[in-house]
């Protein structure tokens, strides 16, 4: 009898338990089906319909067309490779991605390196590599065009024209080639301070009786790092670049702002803005960020494959 008591007891306790449990959750529940899955899903969806400015007070009765969005993003010239002068935005999106994400790795490795010596005043100089990274992106991308900006006022053009480098100013973010070029660079100098900080992590983990052995072996400080160093970080620099290269790859702000996609700097995320938001061309744009997600999601698997991989490891 009184086992029987004792389980209704902690039956009804559990019971009670679930429906805290799910009173709580629910509201984020709810918040992430209508902010996320429903919006995704939707999108799906749009994609393979006929929405425009025409019918957009009657969405869900908009006619079907099968996989025509698609068809028409992989014809548009905006996406396909056109010459050696016009990449198109698919093209453009693998370049910009592997660059910025190798550029980004590149300097926070040598910025981790060097953060990770003994010397007066670190705590600060680490504090002042994290600016670009935690400043408010409007603001750093202002101040960039500011300086490059294309009028004899423009920082750059003073400086090189003080210095007799540059007889006439010229506009950098209005060239072709080199448009791409700064804005792989300042992507590289913006989000270098996340790969630091990941790459100085694993660094100051790293066993220092492995460094004085090799010392003693005769290695100098190049042969300590490629045998010590860089194995030691491969695993940490591997999952670094998978990550950046799906964030960069979905970027769209830092381009945006800096060149609004022109000059040969338009890439997916831009060209989706511009089918929905300017040519009011709705099921093109959710197609072209389908065709995103789904590169994304090869991004993401050769991602999760290499964690997996090294929690096995571990």
């Amino acid at each position: 009898m009184a086992i029987g008591l004792r389980k209704t007891r902690w039956g009804s306790l559990r019971q009670r338990e679930t429906r805290l449990a799910w009173s709580l959750i629910s509201p984020t529940a709810l918040i992430v089906f209508g902010l996320v899955i429903f919006p995704a899903i939707f999108s799906v969806w749009v994609s393979f319909h006929d929405i425009g400015l025409h019918n957009l007070n009657d969405v869900f009765n908009a006619p079907f067309v099968g996989l025509e969005n698609y068809r028409k993003v992989f014809d548009d010239f905006a996406f396909k490779y056109q010459g050696p002068k016009n990449w198109g935005a698919a093209v453009t999106s693998v370049v910009y991605s592997f660059a910025a994400t190798t550029l980004t790795l590149i300097v926070g490795l040598i910025a981790a390196l060097l953060l990770n010596q003994p010397f007066r005043g670190r705590g600060l100089t680490r504090a002042i590599f994290l600016f670009p990274y935690v400043a408010p992106i409007v603001s750093v991308a202002f101040v960039w065009r500011w300086i490059l900006d294309p009028r004899p006022s423009g920082v750059l053009n003073d400086v090189l024209m003080r210095l007799g480098v540059i007889d006439l100013p010229k506009a950098y973010l209005s060239t072709r080639g080199l448009a791409l070029v700064l804005v792989i660079i300042f992507e590289a100098w913006r989000y270098f301070p996340f790969a630091m900080l990941m790459i100085l992590a694993r660094l100051q983990a790293i066993d220092k009786t492995l460094y004085e052995a090799a010392e003693v072996d005769g290695a100098n400080a190049w042969q300590r790092f490629l045998n010590i160093t860089l194995p030691e970080l491969r695993y940490v620099l591997g999952a670094i670049f998978l990550l950046r290269l799906m964030w960069t790859f979905n970027k769209f702000d830092d381009i945006f702002l800096l060149t609004g996609g022109g000059f040969g700097t338009k890439v997916l995320p831009v060209l989706t803005y511009e089918f929905s938001f300017r040519l009011f061309d709705f099921g093109r744009g959710a197609a072209t960020a389908m065709i995103l997600l789904i590169i994304l999601v090869v991004f993401m698997f050769f991602y999760i494959r290499l964690v997996m991989r090294n929690i096995e490891e571990a």
